[in-house]
């Protein structure tokens, strides 16, 4: 089974839905990282609620996710589109802790306490902010609190990684269910006991179980509007790269040449390194490439 993501309605409309298998990203974010697991977690759930953010725009929109907290992973960036590209990096991915009090990866001491952003470009000049204090910093949570408070939509977020014991990806994936005004006080009860007894996102994932199912254990009169593959997509290229190094200014270039013979940038989201020669570094005043 492929990554992908399952939009989805319930309730007459009242309830949108959302969720998604990220094992094969967030393996590849691992990969190219090297994260070690609790940061594997960590990462991997940013993404996953990333991933199913960008589902909620259209065409060319796209939004970033930033988690900085005061924990040893430091921040977390993640890059998604509607079309379910997805980007990410921890500032540091060799953190280790001890597991938490329930024997788990200890995300929440990893992430630390302090605030999650978010930055949609929806194509309409500024791009969309918000911004809300990490409330757990095990991530679902706080992503449900910024969907609570800066964008006023009451959700619930579930959001999983599951590691094997050589620390690769054996399960990612999410959900969210979010309601809209006009839900009964019955319905609305019904949703938060479905919601209050589900299993862990892993587990379920780990029995085989669905996007699809996993929003029918909580909302079984779910119907599906469509599916988005997800996988890892990075945005950077040569060109990209170099519209940075013109930015810097020709005195600028000029040293990098002098002290290091040329530059090498280093493509955070995906590790792509990209070498620039002296010769090419002249070249950009010319607004020629090399």
């Amino acid at each position: 089974m492929h990554d992908y993501i399952v939009r989805a309605v319930a309730r007459s409309g009242k309830v949108r839905a959302y969720a998604a298998r990220t094992t094969e990203l967030v393996e590849e974010l691992r990969r190219r990282h090297g994260t070690w697991p609790v940061v594997t977690a960590a990462l991997g759930r940013a993404a996953t609620v990333g991933a199913m953010m960008g589902a909620m725009l259209k065409g060319d929109q796209r939004l970033t996710v930033q988690v900085m907290g005061d924990g040893p992973v430091g921040t977390i960036v993640v890059d998604a589109d509607a079309a379910g590209r997805v980007r990410g990096f921890a500032d540091r991915p060799n953190v280790d802790l001890p597991l938490n009090d329930q024997g788990k990866l200890d995300v929440a001491g990893a992430v630390g306490k302090g605030a999650l952003y978010v930055v949609k470009d929806l194509g309409f000049g500024e791009p969309y902010r918000g911004s809300v204090p990490l409330v757990s910093g095990e991530l679902g949570e706080d992503f449900a609190y910024y969907f609570a408070v800066s964008e006023q939509l009451p959700s619930s977020v579930g959001v999983g990684v599951l590691v094997d014991t050589h620390g690769r990806v054996k399960q990612a994936g999410g959900f969210m269910i979010q309601s809209f005004p006009g839900l009964s006080e019955e319905e609305t009860a019904d949703l938060e006991g479905a919601l209050t007894s589900i299993p862990s996102v892993t587990a379920l994932l780990d029995r085989g179980v669905t996007p699809e199912e996993l929003l029918a254990h909580v909302v079984p009169d779910v119907r599906v509007l469509d599916r988005v593959p997800v996988a890892f997509r990075c945005r950077c290229s040569r060109q990209r790269i170099e519209r940075i190094l013109v930015a810097l200014g020709k005195e600028e270039r000029e040293s990098l040449c002098q002290e290091q013979g040329g530059a090498e940038v280093r493509c955070q989201f995906c590790g792509k390194v990209y070498r620039f020669s002296c010769e090419a570094l002249r070249a950009l005043d010319e607004g020629r490439s090399v």
